[in-house]
């Protein structure tokens, strides 16, 4: 599969010469209006597609990269360190085999089925979902996050938060080497407990914050199947957790504990 976002991109617009040419053959005010335009559809496309932006820094780069030999991965970081919009970016990647020439990360070659899981609904609503549709309290501005708005199909809602999203059908391919099809993300959440979270095979799960380690470990199951991924991203508040415990080597370990 070619790691390119070349099918996807807009058609060249003309080019500066030519549309300041267009614009001095016109009147002020008519040159204005256009202009004006102009400007409000490039800040439309900007907001409705902010994967194709997106740039990781150095650590979130590192994170993906690990995700070419890695099933389980974690990025644990202090606050507003760009964790869940790393998650965020990468699950949408996925969703829509939209993936940039620097990508360097997993890549299936096929729709997928990914799960994304906060600690309650409205945590998921909150992070998960918002960084990956849009202001879950503006349904008008869904299609602002990570997923773009053109590969967006349909949403269904949820039965516990409002405004609280139960799954999403997004657009897979369909352009250069990348045959069209669909893939489906559902929102879930820990304290629904392991129950909820068996039964479905999966590609990937992504727990954003800290998972007890039965909900861990049933989610991993979901993708033993395809040989698929989970992806971890929180800021540690629960100390040396078992959760953690299963990332660090026990050179690492007894580091800490001299420390």
């Amino acid at each position: 599969m070619t790691k390119s976002g070349s099918a996807y991109a807009a058609s060249k617009p003309s080019s500066g010469r030519s549309f300041r040419k267009s614009l001095a053959s016109k009147s002020p005010a008519v040159a204005k209006k256009e202009y004006l335009s102009l400007l409000k559809e490039l800040d439309r496309r900007r907001r409705t597609n902010q994967l194709a932006a997106y740039r990781p820094y150095l650590r979130q780069a590192e994170f993906h990269a690990a995700g070419a030999t890695n099933r389980e991965r974690l990025f644990m970081a202090g606050n507003q360190l760009g964790k869940t919009r790393a998650g965020g970016a990468e699950w949408a990647m996925h969703l829509t085999g939209r993936y940039p020439e620097w990508w360097q990360g997993k890549v299936f070659d096929t729709a997928v089925r990914l799960w994304a899981a906060g600690v309650t609904g409205e945590g998921t609503r909150d992070n998960p979902q918002r960084i990956l549709i849009g202001p879950p309290q503006q349904p008008a501005a869904w299609g602002t996050g990570m997923i773009p708005a053109d590969a967006i199909l349909s949403t269904i809602m949820g039965r516990g938060a409002p405004h609280g999203l139960d799954s999403v059908v997004v657009r897979h391919g369909g352009g250069g080497d990348v045959q069209a099809d669909e893939s489906v993300l559902s929102f879930k959440s820990f304290e629904k407990g392991r129950e909820k979270w068996q039964g479905e095979t999966l590609h990937g799960v992504w727990f954003d914050e800290e998972p007890p380690l039965d909900i861990y470990s049933e989610g991993l199951t979901r993708t033993n199947a395809t040989g698929g991924i989970t992806i971890v991203t929180f800021t540690p508040l629960l100390g040396m957790s078992d959760v953690v415990l299963l990332f660090l080597s026990a050179a690492e370990v007894e580091g800490m504990g001299r420390g």
